[in-house]
């Protein structure tokens, strides 16, 4: 998961990045309002989950940030974050669009309720407005969860195709989301005021076919009590979608044809021909040019669907996928059964991007579904997907599947290293022991001669602020000082420091992260 970082202090932006990738989240650094609008509002932009955003800035400042995504219809998560807490400020960032607000310095277990509490409430808006557009028939793309360029590539493709009335073929194996493609395309064009018909080719008994798709009229045969006017009528002006289009039998193919060549269908026991203005797309997991050769599909009818082909890739090829549409479902799933599911551990969701998936975004969204039903507490782990870690080998470096030729967990599903927030300070010194290895603080310098102590000293106040995120009182105490000497000491290091102690009501007050102005 992305998380954006918007703060014109590097060293507040260095201190919050150390926390967020330490709880596992990829993160991105601006330092201006107007940047991170230009990132939101391109192409880039539908990778990032949420916000942090700073409220005072220069120029363009956290409101007018917000202001902005407003009008551009950006719905993107954002917690508003100042080192002033007034009642004000709190009101106008939740007018303005913030789905939180927090408190310079913002400690981590505060920051990550925050982020869960935004992501979750997110991903059951987002799920819940998919709904609602589908049933409308107003689905688009920007409610296709995605994340993989694979599947940008796919709906710049689509969003072509939606701008004509073009017939639209589009293949993929079963369950990678055919149907939703063909409903975003409906939903984005000019046609999306009126009726989506779905067909499913396959499912329709091969006797009643052509009453299914053109209509019958009344007692025409055995068991027609009335009149039908049949899916084509039904979608005319609009869409008719024929899902495994590869599956109709030969007869019902010459008529499919014929009614797309002439713009017109014959019902059953009818005298005459309707006319019918129906927009085609299609679509097959099927390989239909090899049944064309075969003599399974009928070749002209080939054509006539594949002027315009999509092709959905499986779901484990796009396993940054994987993230993004586990966090939706879970939401949906924990709101359906009535829990509240808390966060999925990092190793769960290695296990699930690592996996091969054949059954792809129908099969993780039952896995999914189970998952929650088995749940026993706030978190999704390891034990709720047992069919799943079975198939995966897990080490000490993240999940590998267990076939060869499947691609890995992505890079920013992996560990993270706790980066150290004042590496570029000019205080720095060359050989600064790195976060990881305490025992490595160098004695002596380039030259061979014995480091200064105050050198040695700054080193090692820089280092347990990293290694204790900030928290000072707990600096102090493992250093052995006061606090007042360990803002003395940093006030020497060129540091400007403001501390902020948070007291909530019926809540004991934590200690609080460095806040550096």
């Amino acid at each position: 998961m992305a998380i954006l970082i918007v703060d014109d202090d590097p060293v507040q932006c260095r201190l919050l990045e150390a926390m967020l990738q330490k709880s596992g989240y990829e993160t991105v650094v601006l330092d201006n309002g107007d940047a991170a609008l230009t990132l939101l509002g391109g192409a880039d932009g539908a990778r990032i989950d949420c916000v942090i955003l700073d409220l005072v800035m220069p120029n363009l400042d956290g409101l007018g940030v917000l202001a902005r995504l407003r009008q551009a219809g950006i719905n993107v998560p954002v917690i508003v974050q100042t080192a002033h807490g007034g009642i004000d400020n709190v009101v106008s960032a939740m007018r303005a669009g913030a789905i939180d607000f927090v408190v310079k310095p913002v400690g981590v277990e505060r920051l990550q309720v925050s982020l869960r509490n935004a992501l979750n409430t997110s991903a059951l808006e987002g799920e819940l407005a998919r709904i609602k557009h589908s049933r409308s028939g107003t689905l688009g793309f920007n409610d296709i969860i995605t994340k993989s360029p694979a599947m940008a590539a796919v709906l710049r493709m689509a969003e072509k195709a939606a701008t004509s009335t073009i017939p639209v073929l589009v293949s993929g194996e079963s369950g990678v989301g055919k149907e939703l493609i063909a409903r975003a395309i409906h939903g984005s064009g000019e046609r999306r005021a009126k009726p989506f018909i779905a067909v499913n080719c396959g499912a329709m008994p091969e006797n009643l076919v052509e009453s299914i798709l053109f209509g019958h009229e009344k007692g025409s045969f055995t068991g027609a009590t009335e009149r039908h006017v049949g899916k084509f009528v039904e979608a005319s002006g609009g869409t008719l979608f024929l899902d495994e289009v590869g599956e109709l039998p030969a007869a019902a193919q010459v008529k499919l044809l014929r009614a797309i060549q002439e713009g017109e269908v014959e019902p059953v026991g009818a005298r005459k021909a309707i006319k019918v203005d129906v927009r085609i797309v299609s679509a097959t997991n099927r390989d239909l040019i090899a049944d064309v050769k075969a003599g399974r599909f009928r070749e002209d009818l080939f054509y006539r669907l594949h002027v315009f082909p999509i092709t959905v890739p499986p779901l484990r090829e796009r396993p940054a996928d994987i993230p993004a549409l586990t966090r939706h479902f879970l939401a949906r799933f924990a709101a359906e059964e009535g829990k509240r599911i808390r966060l999925i551990t990092p190793e769960a969701l290695r296990v699930l991007a690592a996996f091969h998936w054949p059954g792809n975004i129908r099969q993780l969204e039952n896995t999914l579904f189970r998952a929650v039903v088995l749940a026993e507490g706030d978190t999704i782990g390891l034990a709720e997907f047992p069919q799943v870690s079975a198939q995966v080998q897990v080490s000490d470096h993240g999940a590998t599947p267990d076939h060869a030729g499947e691609p890995l967990v992505p890079d920013f599903e992996q560990p993270v290293a706790l980066p150290d927030p004042f590496a570029d300070h000019p205080a720095g010194a060359a050989g600064m022991a790195p976060t990881a290895a305490a025992d490595a603080l160098p004695l002596l310098d380039g030259s061979g001669e014995v480091r200064p102590l105050e050198e040695l000293e700054a080193e090692l106040i820089r280092y347990a602020i990293t290694h204790y995120r900030g928290q000072m009182s707990e600096v102090a105490r493992r250093l052995q000082i006061g606090r007042s000497t360990l803002y003395r000491k940093l006030e020497a290091l060129g540091l400007n420091t403001e501390r902020e102690e948070a007291d909530s009501e019926g809540v004991a007050t934590e200690r609080q992260p460095l806040k550096i102005a």
